[in-house]
C-alpha cells in the first residue's frame, strides 16, 4: 500500500512539472473572434488637392456641360406592323460649337454602312446633354475628307455651353491635355494626358490625309470619337478621332485629334453650306454599297441622275436608265478616276472634290459599253446673252 501511494505521489509531481498544452484555436474559433472588432475605419485625414489636381477638377467641371451624349438612329420599316422605327446604328461624343445649338462630331460617326459600303449618312440623332435630357438632333453639314460632321440640336437655346475655343498652333510636346468622351458608352468619362506629338498625318475612311494632327497619351477608347481635347485651361485644342487600337479595339496609349485650327476653318462652312464644295457639275451618284449589290461595281463610282442643261449633260454624261415607275432598265456611266486620280468610292470622291475644288475643266476616265473613255466637263459658268428690247 505504501507502494502505491508513492507512485501516486510521484505521478502527481511529474503531472505538476509537465502541465497539458493548450489546444489551439481552430481557423473557425479566429473568425468569430475578430469578427466581434468589426466597425468603420477612422477616415485619415489627407492634405489639400494640390494646384494641379484642383486645376484638372475645375476644368472638367466646366467642359462636361458642353460635352454631349450622341445616338445616331435611322429608320426602318417593321416587317410586322409596316411600321417606320428608329433603329440605333450607334452611339458617339460630340460637343456644344455655339450658343445656336450646333453640336460638332466626327463624320464617321454618323454614317450607315452596308457590307463595308457607305450606304448615307444618318440624318436624324439624338442629343443627351450633362443634365441627361435628350433631344431630337439633324445632320446639317459633313466633310468627308476631315471627318467632320455638324449637328443641328432642337434642345432650349440657354443649354448649350459653347466650348471655349483654343488655338493648336500654340501647343507644345509635353503639355498636359484632358480628353472627354463616353467610351463604350459609359457618358463623360474623363483622361489625362500629354500631347504626345504634333504635325501628324492621319487617314480617313475615305484616302484622305488629316494634317498637323495631335498625338496624345490621354486614354482615348470607342466612344471617345468625337469628343474634345482640352488644353489645361479648358481650352478645346483637338477633336479626338481615332487611336491606334490592338486586335480588340482597345487602347494603347497613342490617339489621335484634329487640330482645332482645322475644326475653326471647316465648321463654319459647314454650318453655312452644309458642304465644303458647291455642286457644279450637274450630277449625282448611286451609293456604293447599292451599285455593289444591284450590279456588281466593286470599282468607281455610278452615275444616277445627270441634271438636263448642266454640264455633265452637255458633256454627255449618261445617267441610269429608268422606266416611268423607277424601275432601272440599263446602266450608265461609271466613273472610274478624276484627274487622272482613281475613284475609289463615293465618299473618297466627294474628299476630292473637297481638298481641290473643281478646276473650269476636269476631264473623267468613264467606262461605258464595256469601254474606258475620257469625258471633259466644261464647268465655266455659261455667260447670259442680254435680252434685246
Amino acid at each position: 500500500m505504501i507502494r502505491a501511494a508513492l507512485t501516486a505521489l510521484l505521478a502527481l509531481t511529474l503531472a505538476g512539472q509537465n502541465p497539458p498544452k493548450p489546444t489551439p484555436p481552430t481557423e473557425d474559433t479566429t473568425i468569430q473572434r475578430f469578427r466581434a472588432h468589426a466597425k468603420p475605419r477612422k477616415v485619415a485625414p489627407r492634405a489639400p488637392l494640390n494646384a494641379e489636381e484642383q486645376n484638372t477638377v475645375r476644368r472638367f467641371k466646366q467642359a462636361k456641360n458642353s460635352v454631349v451624349y450622341i445616338s445616331a438612329v435611322r429608320p426602318e420599316r417593321d416587317p410586322g406592323t409596316n411600321d417606320i422605327i428608329k433603329v440605333p446604328t450607334g452611339t458617339a461624343t460630340g460637343f456644344v460649337w455655339d450658343e445656336w445649338g450646333h453640336i460638332v462630331t466626327n463624320h464617321h460617326l454618323i454614317t450607315w454602312e452596308e457590307m463595308g459600303k457607305r450606304v448615307t449618312d444618318v440624318e436624324e440623332v439624338e442629343i443627351t446633354l450633362a443634365d441627361g435630357k435628350t433631344y431630337k438632333g439633324r445632320v446639317i453639314g459633313y466633310s468627308f475628307a476631315y471627318d467632320i460632321a455638324v449637328i443641328q440640336a432642337f434642345a432650349p437655346l440657354e443649354a448649350m455651353r459653347p466650348i471655349p475655343i483654343g488655338s493648336s498652333r500654340s501647343l507644345q510636346e509635353g503639355q498636359s491635355v484632358l480628353a472627354i468622351g463616353n467610351p463604350f458608352g459609359l457618358n463623360h468619362s474623363l483622361s489625362k494626358g500629354v500631347v504626345s506629338a504634333l504635325g501628324r498625318e492621319i487617314s480617313t475612311n475615305y484616302s484622305t490625309r488629316i494634317t498637323n494632327a495631335i498625338q496624345t497619351d490621354a486614354a482615348v477608347n470607342p466612344g471617345n470619337s468625337g469628343g474634345p481635347l482640352l488644353d489645361s485651361g479648358g481650352r478645346l485644342v483637338g477633336m479626338n478621332t481615332s487611336i491606334v487600337a490592338t486586335k480588340g479595339e482597345a487602347s494603347v496609349g497613342v490617339g489621335f485629334a484634329i487640330p482645332v485650327d482645322t475644326l475653326n476653318h471647316v465648321v463654319p462652312q459647314l454650318i453655312a453650306k452644309g458642304l465644303l464644295v458647291p455642286e457644279r457639275m450637274g450630277f449625282t451618284t448611286m451609293n456604293d454599297a447599292v451599285a455593289l449589290q444591284t450590279f456588281g461595281v466593286q470599282r468607281g463610282v455610278v452615275v444616277w441622275v445627270v441634271t438636263a442643261d448642266s454640264p455633265a449633260s452637255r458633256a454627255g454624261i449618261r445617267p441610269l436608265q429608268q422606266d416611268d415607275k423607277g424601275v432601272i432598265k440599263a446602266l450608265g456611266d461609271i466613273l472610274l478616276a478624276y484627274q487622272g486620280r482613281v475613284i475609289e468610292s463615293t465618299g473618297q470622291f466627294a474628299a476630292m472634290l473637297e481638298l481641290e475644288p473643281p478646276a473650269d475643266e476636269v476631264v473623267f476616265d468613264v467606262l461605258r459599253d464595256g469601254k474606258i473613255i475620257k469625258v471633259v466637263l466644261n464647268l465655266k459658268p455659261e455667260k447670259v446673252q442680254p435680252a434685246r428690247i
